[in-house]
């Protein structure tokens, strides 16, 4: 067992009930496969747009399953059933409002229809928790943009040592004085 844990969650009534694929779930987890080089074990879960649910699930990765990143897709939108953000507010300490300008930011070069996403980031703890939408598209749009950031973050919060195939994307670590 891998001591880096990265959190996955899909959050949809129909993909949680089998009514369809969870190919937005599979994306994050591939995407994390193609970025990483350190070894880590992927915590996956597929729930509804409950909010208590959804909060319930965050508590868990972050709290019982040690996850250093939990990402999540589905939920972000402006319908009333989306409540991803409000649930990662919730359980988080700090809001990261970066994550989401940025990943609004690159969306609206491919759709008008970014601004409508509420996608944002927080920290719970020692876990960094990451909204995206539900597309698989934009979910590696979105996550080509941000994970930079990513390893670093996990380092100023004092979890495990997140090591990038710099072919693939590149990590930044501000250069020790």
């Amino acid at each position: 067992m891998s001591e880096i844990k990265i959190g996955v969650i899909t959050a949809s009534d129909r993909a949680s009930a089998g009514i369809y694929e969870d190919i937005s779930g599979m994306a994050i987890q591939d995407t994390m496969k193609d970025y990483l080089t350190s070894e880590f074990e992927i915590v996956y879960r597929c729930i509804p747009d409950e909010q208590a649910q959804i909060e319930a699930t965050m508590k868990e990765l972050c709290d019982e399953a040690g996850c250093c990143l939990v990402v999540t897709t589905g939920g972000t939108g402006p319908a009333l059933r989306d409540v991803t953000p409000e649930a990662t507010e919730n359980v988080c300490q700090k809001m990261m409002p970066g994550f989401g300008e940025l990943m609004r930011q690159v969306s609206l070069q491919y759709v008008p229809t970014a601004i409508l996403s509420r996608q944002t980031a927080g920290i719970r703890n020692q876990s960094l928790i990451i909204n995206l939408q539900g597309k698989p598209k934009s979910i590696r749009e979105c996550l080509d943009a941000v994970f930079p950031a990513v390893p670093y973050c996990i380092d100023l919060l004092e979890g495990p040592f997140l090591e990038c195939d710099e072919n693939v994307i590149k990590a930044f670590r501000p250069k020790s004085k």
